[in-house]
């Protein structure tokens, strides 16, 4: 139970220092702690795009299938959504400078393993280990760089900085993944990250501070285990269908099972002592819509990467360096319109009209990319509809960041963070299995009615693309009338007067 308790001025100070080096204690140089912190953030984001573009490749060189090429992604933001809550409570236990440290020395390792994989299941290991590392580093890194930058100018400079790099991350992802792929190797995409994580690595040893914990939260053991074996099952589930159908047993057996999981895992965090993910968090009308959105998000966008990834170079015959910059407009247009749609749109018209927008637009650039053909042109049938999908997801992403942290608790902004981030990594491990299936599926049934001639096969590939996108389309839309229905008109207000929100600066339990 938390009382709202009146201090003087400097006991409030006393009191949210105290809090504030609970957390870590920053080092002496401020902006040294910056470039360490968004070294690692930009090699973490970097891992979500950079392989996409060596697939092709290293998918040759490992000889594996198809419907087995998606887990190279969903690995990696499988093991990194699953674990994310716990990566913050762990660094709520051990210190924010030793999870950090962890984190980055841990996914250096995994990084070195995936590149010298000898086959798939070395490679796709590797790549949940690296996400599962990443889990754990990445909370650190956001409390260390709160708790470093406390003048509210420099704070926002800071928070703009990691923003920038968190968008544009993306986009050096699959320009720096087609360099390295095409002038030297695939799995130089998984080396580079050896030379992030040192940098990374030796900032934080030599400007970080460490400071035990007074308050340490108990570890929900029994809601990792249920979120994080519910997301497996659903996961699996769809992936599982791209061999066996949906009417497998091993198909609608793993996702109902996940889907009671979740259940479970709802249920006990409403009666768990320290529950992972508290009820308050999720159950407020604007946060559950930011969610539900960045779930969506994730699904079309990273399913709209496979697939564009995989078009772009067999279809179009693109190498793999000009296949990142042909992805350049979704970067810019996505950039451009985060800051647009946080800084001038937000505070007057709030995130309804915003992120319902933004899932329209997008819903129309996948069903214009249906409409794709084998000899399409770049100018004339991508480049439209990737700067759609640029303008769409940064109408809804950057927005559903804001209003998905806005008006918690200060006890629970670290939690509301994470569930940001995890809703979009879920998204993007689910999508993805989804979409793959719909793909492998929906090209099996097409090239059974076709010769098998080069121009079979290509026209085979090419209604598979279609149905593809069509899905990214359907999902797209349901995100429009989720965000429809679950945000509030109006701009984004707090509840309680300002007197009433200084006198909650120092919470008591």
């Amino acid at each position: 139970m938390h009382h709202r308790l009146l201090l003087p001025k400097s006991e409030k100070v006393t009191s949210y220092m105290s809090d504030s080096a609970s957390i870590s204690t920053p080092g002496t140089h401020p902006w040294l702690v910056l470039g360490t912190v968004a070294t690692a953030q930009l090699m973490v984001v970097l891992d979500l795009t950079i392989v996409n573009v060596a697939l092709p490749s290293a998918q040759r060189d490992l000889n594996f299938g198809t419907t087995d090429r998606q887990w190279v992604v969903t690995a990696y933001s499988l093991a990194f959504g699953s674990l994310l809550l716990l990566g913050g409570r762990l660094a709520d236990l051990l210190g924010r400078k030793v999870t950090f440290l962890a984190g980055l020395a841990g996914f250096a390792a995994a990084s070195a393993v995936g590149g010298a994989s000898v086959n798939f299941s070395m490679l796709v290991a590797a790549r949940a280990a690296q996400g599962a590392f990443a889990a754990i580093m990445v909370p650190s890194a956001l409390s260390l760089l709160a708790t470093t930058f406390s003048d509210p100018k420099d704070r926002g400079k800071a928070f703009g900085i990691y923003g920038a790099i968190a968008v544009a991350g993306g986009a050096v992802g699959l320009l720096l993944g087609g360099a390295l792929t095409e002038y030297l190797s695939w799995r130089w995409t998984l080396y580079v990250n050896l030379v992030f994580a040192t940098v990374g690595f030796v900032g934080g040893v030599l400007l970080l501070r460490r400071q035990a914990s007074p308050n340490r939260p108990s570890l929900d053991i029994i809601g990792v285990l249920l979120v994080s074996t519910a997301v497996f099952c659903l996961v699996y589930g769809c992936s599982n269908a791209a061999t066996q159908g949906w009417s497998a047993p091993s198909t609608y057996g793993f996702l109902a099972a996940g889907g009671l999981l979740l259940a479970a895992f709802a249920v006990w965090q409403v009666r768990a002592a320290n529950p992972l993910l508290p009820a308050r968090v999720v159950l407020d009308r604007n946060r559950g819509g930011a969610y539900a959105s960045m779930l969506v998000a994730g699904s079309g966008l990273f399913g709209t990467f496979l697939f564009l990834t995989y078009y772009v170079q067999l279809t179009l015959g693109y190498s793999p360096l000009l296949t990142g910059v042909a992805f350049l407009p979704i970067s810019v247009g996505s950039a451009v319109m985060s800051n647009l749609s946080t800084i001038v749109l937000m505070p007057r018209i709030g995130p309804k009209p915003l992120v319902s927008g933004g899932m329209l637009i997008a819903s129309l650039a996948m069903a214009w990319l249906a409409q794709l053909g084998s000899h399409s042109e770049y100018v004339d049938g991508l480049l439209g509809p990737l700067v759609m999908v640029g303008v769409g997801m940064g109408m809804v992403i950057a927005p559903s960041i804001s209003t998905g942290t806005f008006g918690v608790a200060p006890q629970d902004a670290g939690v509301a963070s994470a569930t940001v981030t995890v809703s979009q990594l879920l998204g993007a491990a689910v999508g993805t299995s989804l979409l793959n299936t719909v793909f492998a599926s929906a090209l099996t049934a097409s090239e059974s009615g076709r010769s098998g001639s080069p121009t079979g096969n290509a026209l085979a590939s090419m209604q598979a693309y279609d149905t593809a996108f069509w899905w990214t389309a359907a999902i797209f839309a349901a995100g429009f009338v989720i965000s429809l229905a679950l945000l509030r008109r109006g701009p984004l207000k707090a509840a309680g007067s300002p007197a009433t929100l200084r006198r909650i600066e120092a919470p008591i339990s």
